[in-house]
């Protein structure tokens, strides 16, 4: 398939190319340029994208996904189901993502890693890490329904002897929780992460640190120098300082996904919401903006903001993650990666740099190779959008098309499926 007449988004920072052209082979791009320029072969099918903007398909390198219901509003371990998981998946699709990582909080972590291995129609590709480490079983999340998923390690050995197993698993990202729940939980000892670190480099794995919200400033500090690479959310506790900064810039391999909080949507996010989700969850996400807007019009999330950019201007990686799924509302599935973009941006990234963390630095730091831009020798997975995000982040949302591995997504066929039996 031959697609022209575009504004091409190629992902990787460089100027977008008006009136590109790519080919399509099966699942691989195997030709970008600029209309007029390349050529299509003999007999390829000619797609007219005039007037619209390309860009990857997106990744979300964070989500809890499979443990809540869009359906009845739950949140519960209960839902941790194959037929709830795809669902998601589908969710995922429908909003323009190839491919979501779930870190940590696999309740069923042999259905997890069975799923990992599959593709499924319709569907963005399913990643994980299993089951996570903690100090203790119940160190973890703080949801009640979530407590005892964790691996243990209250000692070095506990803590190599996780990384071994999940090793076993084909795991190749380590989540740790580093989070004392403001001294209510043991937190991972310092030894202890240490050598979780150090055994999983040594087995070619690498280790992602959830922070908590006491003294995480001094714990995301000694993690760097640990080894870790990379961080589930900034630091949310206080303002980050010069030693992190300059900490930051002597190990310039570390990355942040930071997580702005809340993912909530604006009112006017409520219309393209409304195609997949009921009218009730419409309302009652209505009603949450009004709170919230009551409580803070600005909704600037000025500390993270302003940590998000003290990480940004010490050149730390910062790719993108929505921790939807776990503990936020039930109806917070797979679109939460648009407004997470916008986040980035009110606190300070360029459209281009939302962009990016959610394409090809995501799939740098989850190892998707074939994913994250588009290029000659890629996965063909992008979106097509009716107008350009660079002018307007919210852009994103404006999906007209979305490609998985060289396919169109029915959104159509999934919107109904979302929407069967909803008054």
């Amino acid at each position: 398939m031959w697609f022209e007449g575009a504004r091409l988004i190629i992902g990787d920072g460089s100027a977008p190319i008006e009136d590109s052209a790519f080919l399509v082979e099966g699942n691989t791009f195997t030709l970008v340029g600029q209309q007029g320029e390349v050529e299509p072969p003999e007999g390829a099918v000619r797609v007219d994208l005039s007037g619209k903007t390309v860009i990857p398909a997106l990744i979300d390198a964070h989500q809890h996904i499979g443990l809540t219901d869009v359906q009845d509003w739950t949140n519960r371990t209960e839902n941790y189901t194959r037929e709830n998981l795809v669902e998601h998946l589908e969710r995922s699709a429908y909003h323009g993502v190839a491919a979501t990582m779930s870190l940590g909080l696999e309740f069923d972590e042999r259905l997890a890693f069975q799923l990992r291995d599959e593709v499924h129609l319709n569907a963005a590709l399913f990643l994980t890490s299993g089951r996570g480490i903690a100090a203790t079983p119940m160190a973890g999340p703080t949801a009640a329904h979530l407590l005892g998923i964790p691996r243990g390690a209250i000692d070095v050995n506990e803590g190599r002897a996780a990384v071994a197993e999940l090793d076993s698993y084909g795991v190749e990202l380590v989540k740790i929780w580093v989070d004392g729940r403001r001294g209510t939980v043991p937190k991972i000892a310092p030894d202890v992460y240490r050598a979780i670190i150090d055994e999983a480099h040594s087995r070619g794995m690498r280790v992602v640190a959830h922070i908590g919200t006491s003294n995480a400033l001094a714990d995301a500090k000694d993690l760097i120098e640990a080894g870790v690479d990379g961080f589930a959310h900034t630091v949310r506790d206080q303002d980050i300082d010069t030693e992190y900064m300059e900490t930051v810039q002597q190990y310039p391999d570390v990355w942040t996904i930071p997580n702005l909080p809340g993912n909530l949507p604006s009112m006017g996010d409520l219309s393209w919401l409304s195609e997949t989700l009921p009218p009730s969850a419409i309302d009652i996400m209505r009603e949450e903006i009004q709170r919230e807007l009551a409580a803070d019009p600005s909704r600037s999330f000025s500390l993270q903001c302003r940590n998000l950019g003290k990480n940004h201007e010490a050149g730390m990686i910062i790719g993108l993650g929505t921790d939807s799924g776990g503990l936020t509302i039930p109806f917070y599935v797979g679109w939460t990666v648009h407004t997470e973009m916008r986040d980035m941006v009110d606190c300070g990234l360029s459209p281009m740099e939302a962009i990016m963390a959610a394409t090809s630095v995501n799939a740098e730091i989850l190892g998707l190779d074939d994913l994250g831009m588009v290029a000659a020798g890629k996965s063909a997975s992008f979106v097509v959008l009716d107008a350009n995000p660079l002018e307007d982040i919210s852009n994103s949302t404006r999906i007209s098309q979305v490609y998985l591995r060289g396919e169109e997504i029915d959104r159509e066929l999934l919107k109904a499926k979302f929407m069967d039996g909803v008054m």
